[in-house]
């Protein structure tokens, strides 16, 4: 029956074991014999109990492809399962603004993903992979920063940033305890000798034929580690275990290693496989040969593109027993150099980086070396979290484009007050103070002028119609210029507010000005009805009365004057011609005294009459301006800068 770990079970003849490569029937020290690995006899339960169950209590599943019993295990969550279940952990959702899962929900999925990993009454469930809280951060961010960007932003786009969200997930879900590194290398460069030496067993397959390795083989070091094999889509006839020993075992606890194709390899579906593993496992082994080490191949297509995951990359120069003398090290120090072109951090002197080492898988030199590096850096626990870190630094990179400029972007108090100012001179608010200015004016000089310069003027607007007053309607030409001012105002505006922005939130600025100018003439020109002139005169200040009654006096005199040197003409009234004459100039010079004093007078509440219409012309048009357009482009920014803020925590700046 099969076991936790892929096994075969109840069968005595000569295949393979489906997870330790040793030949059935033989215990660990190659007795044979009818006991399993554990000591039990086949056929039992891990219990003892008799009977045709696996380990985990479920019957048989059929036959696998090599004969052995197929693993009924539950189907393994794919890398966007998450991006479909809204209970999952690190789900995003198709909203504006991201949701934040709970962290109970997601502790209670980690543990349901443990306990489903674990097998047998023995068996302890597998740590979930726990992540500092930067790094944690970071991840909200990125989700948050997918979220509030999805209408901005062409799925295209954002189907990295989602891509590693949903690998980031379902890593988390998975063991901790394990580190899942791959082995990679071209064609002959010998990475399935290197596996065979780091297992202690002929497990992959080597040979002149090419390609030798035509599916990734896994091996593992220790129990719990199904879902993580699970997850890179290893059938179970291809999993496998190392040779039994307490040393290796304790050197290498918590390690899934994994033989990759040859990532050069004439077959499209090897490479293929390469490229999807590479993007799931926690760390990679690039195995290079003296002679393909500069091959263009990999360093453009892979080293150089993963210069980012240096901390979780191992480069190791194969075959140096084919080097004489000095040239190993000589080879060693060009790859070292083509690495620091690729931008590949080496750790040396203790810096972080990708680690350089030369060995011979042939012969055994520098293997010692490499388990021992290795099991230090599985012990470390550390390679999941760099490995999502360095993946989200990715991810940041490639989305700095459309999220930053270097540039200051932004709507300045000056481009306001210009574009009110635009609005303003559209609707023709100066023209508006004006004229208001004039009708006070008018107004004024009717009330404290001369009777007899008065009705002259009524004599004159009888026959020419009045000039200087404002039309109800302007005519055809200039409403179409106050429209193209309109225009060219709102074209300004956005200019001004998309200037500094990446390409897509420039757009988006300039889309929502388009659309807050839609009818916004039309509203201007209602505004301009509402808030010019009021209805009726304009309103008389205190002095106008005394004007009035010092004008009726002058006018009085001038009558008195007059009906008295009449009086005297015919006799009526003694001849005296100095008092009536006194009296009649008195009034004729008096008068236009009285008038020039008024319209002096007059001339500052007519200004601040003006400016009061035209202030409420330009309030009224700034209003206008203000809800239909700036109020868009404010939020259009706000926005971006809200996504602004969450990319600065997604690579980690302030």
């Amino acid at each position: 029956m099969n076991g936790d770990d892929g096994r075969a079970r109840g069968k005595g003849d000569a295949r393979v074991d489906g997870d330790s490569g040793r030949p059935h029937g033989k215990c660990d020290d190659g007795r044979p014999g009818g006991k399993g690995e554990e000591g039990r006899p086949r056929g039992k339960s891990d219990d003892g109990r008799p009977g045709a169950k696996s380990d985990d209590g479920r019957r048989p599943g059929g036959k696998g492809d090599d004969g052995s019993p197929r693993r009924t295990d539950p189907p393994a969550p794919r890398a966007d399962d998450s991006s479909r279940r809204g209970d999952d952990v690190g789900v995003w959702d198709d909203g504006l603004i991201a949701r934040r899962v709970s962290e109970n929900a997601a502790a209670a999925a980690a543990e349901q993903a443990g306990a489903r990993e674990a097998r047998g009454p023995g068996a302890q469930p597998a740590a979930t992979l726990a992540l500092d809280g930067p790094l944690r951060s970071r991840l909200d961010a990125l989700r948050e920063l997918v979220g509030l960007s999805r209408a901005r932003l062409d799925s295209k786009t954002l189907a990295e940033a989602g891509k590693v969200l949903d690998e980031a997930a379902s890593r988390r879900r998975l063991s901790g305890r394990h580190t899942v590194v791959a082995i990679a290398g071209a064609t002959g460069s010998g990475k399935s000798q290197l596996f065979n030496a780091l297992a202690g067993v002929t497990i992959s397959e080597t040979g002149v034929r090419r390609p030798t390795t035509a599916a990734p083989i896994a091996c593992s070091w220790s129990d719990g580690a199904g879902t993580l094999i699970d997850r890179l889509g290893i059938p179970g006839r291809l999993r496998r275990r190392p040779v039994q020993s307490p040393e290796a075992e304790a050197q290498l606890q918590g390690l899934v290693l994994v033989d990759l194709p040859d990532h050069d390899s004439a077959a499209v579906q090897h490479r293929e496989q390469v490229d999807r593993i590479l993007t799931l496992v926690d760390a990679v082994i690039w195995v290079v040969d003296p002679e393909k080490y500069a091959d263009a191949m990999l360093h453009e297509r892979y080293l150089r593109p993963m210069a980012g995951h240096a901390e979780v990359m191992f480069v190791v120069l194969n075959q140096v027993d084919r080097l004489p003398g000095e040239a190993a090290e000589l080879v060693l120090d060009d790859l070292r150099r083509l690495l620091d072109e690729d931008g590949v951090a080496l750790g040396e002197y203790g810096e972080p980086g990708a680690a350089v080492l030369a060995l011979s898988a042939l012969t055994g030199e520098g293997v010692g070396e490499l388990r021992e590096v290795l099991g230090q850096f599985v012990a470390e626990r550390q390679a999941p979290a760099r490995r999502i870190a360095a993946d989200v630094d990715a991810a940041a990179s490639r989305l700095r484009p459309v999220y930053t400029t270097g540039r200051r972007a932004g709507l300045s108090e000056e481009a306001r007050d210009e574009f009110a100012a635009r609005l303003a001179d559209a609707v023709g608010a100066t023209a508006a103070g004006e004229a208001a200015e004039r009708a006070w004016l008018r107004n004024a000089n009717r009330a404290c002028g001369t009777p007899w310069l008065r009705l002259w003027r009524w004599y004159n607007d009888r026959r020419e119609p009045p000039t200087g007053r404002m039309r109800l309607r302007p005519p055809a030409d200039e409403e179409a210029t106050a429209r193209q001012r309109v225009e060219q105002a709102v074209r300004t505006v956005a200019d001004r507010a998309s200037a500094g922005l990446p390409v897509p939130w420039a757009q988006a600025v300039r889309e929502a000005a388009v659309r807050g100018a839609h009818g916004l003439p039309e509203a201007l020109d209602e505004l301009a009805a509402r808030a010019g002139l009021p209805p009726g005169k304009p309103p008389r200040p205190g002095w106008w009365p005394v004007a009035v009654l010092a004008q009726a006096s002058m006018t009085i005199l001038q009558i008195i004057g007059g009906l008295w040197l009449v009086g005297q003409i015919v006799g009526f009234m003694a001849p005296n011609l100095g008092v009536p004459v006194l009296l009649m100039v008195a009034g004729i010079v008096g008068g236009p005294v009285v008038e020039w004093s008024c319209r002096m007078a007059a001339r500052g509440p007519a200004r601040r009459y003006g400016q009061d219409a035209e202030r409420r012309l330009r309030e009224a048009a700034a209003g206008c301006g203000r809800a239909r357009v700036l109020d868009p482009l404010a939020s259009e920014l706000l926005r971006y800068r809200e996504v602004r803020e969450q990319y600065g925590k997604v690579v980690g700046v302030g």
